[in-house]
């Protein structure tokens, strides 16, 4: 995939991502969830990272752990200790129990196992230090990924303000998140250098699309489950879907 004229490594990103892992059969942002978008032949996921209160970096879409566990409490009251007592699987399927919270690092070990790729978002919940986080992220990534392999995004621009600092301009992709683009989505892109734009795929419209590819972006769209209501965005210029069952998209529309 072409990375414009942006001095980036370009991430080997393929057109389809699992969600939050395989999340469609299996917990998201769990181990479990990882393996099955492997065993399915998916070569990249989506994750989401943020800190529990002691700093500990894990693998965790909510402020709380009350939809994905079986516990109560907010990850930034809780310590490591705590959230490896939790049980993240049982909630999604009987034959997931047991399944615990994974750590960054020990989800990396598994990518880096399985050969695939992440496009890893610094989750960043209200009452979070965004600079903190990507203190604990980036080095992590960096140190156990190749820059073909990994793609750090965020919505908060002083995460990926910090993330940019961290890694400088040459080794690491960071991806801008927004929900629908706003008016100076370029401005935001530029400032951290960004090598993509990652958008809702059901707040963009076509002439914001041809933009950003015109400005050199990559052009991730989320979370798209299905194919045919998407297929007319294929031909607005997006680069890679991120999905809860990236399966759903083989062979329709430009998907491959």
């Amino acid at each position: 995939m072409p990375f414009g004229a942006l001095d980036l490594l370009a991430p080997d990103l393929p057109r389809l991502i699992a969600h939050r892992g395989l999340s469609a059969t299996a917990p998201e942002n769990t181990l479990a969830a990882v393996r099955a978008a492997h065993a399915a032949g998916i070569s990249w996921v989506e994750l989401d990272v943020q800190l529990l209160g002691d700093g500990t970096p894990v693998i965790w879409h909510d402020r709380d752990v009350k939809r994905c566990s079986n516990g109560r409490g907010r990850l930034a009251e809780m310590t490591v200790a705590e959230a490896r007592r939790l049980d993240a699987g049982g909630w999604f399927a009987p034959g997931y129990a047991g399944e615990g919270m994974a750590g960054l690092e020990e989800m990396l070990a598994l990518l880096v196992e399985r050969e695939m790729g992440v496009n890893l978002e610094l989750k960043v919940n209200r009452g979070h230090d965004p600079e903190r986080l990507a203190e604990a992220a980036v080095p992590a990534v960096m140190a156990a990924l190749p820059p073909h392999r990994c793609l750090l995004s965020s919505f908060d621009a002083r995460a990926l303000a910090r993330c940019r600092a961290l890694a400088g301009p040459e080794r690491l992709a960071l991806g801008a998140l927004f929900k629908r683009l706003p008016g100076d989505w370029a401005a935001q892109a530029r400032a951290v250098k960004a090598w993509s734009v990652h958008a809702d795929w059901r707040r963009l419209d076509e002439a914001r699309a041809r933009a950003v590819k015109a400005a050199g972006h990559a052009l991730v769209c989320y979370t798209a489950n299905d194919p045919s209501a998407f297929a007319p965005r294929w031909a607005w210029g997006v680069d890679a879907v991120i999905s809860d069952d990236p399966r759903v998209f083989d062979g329709v529309d430009g998907s491959r």
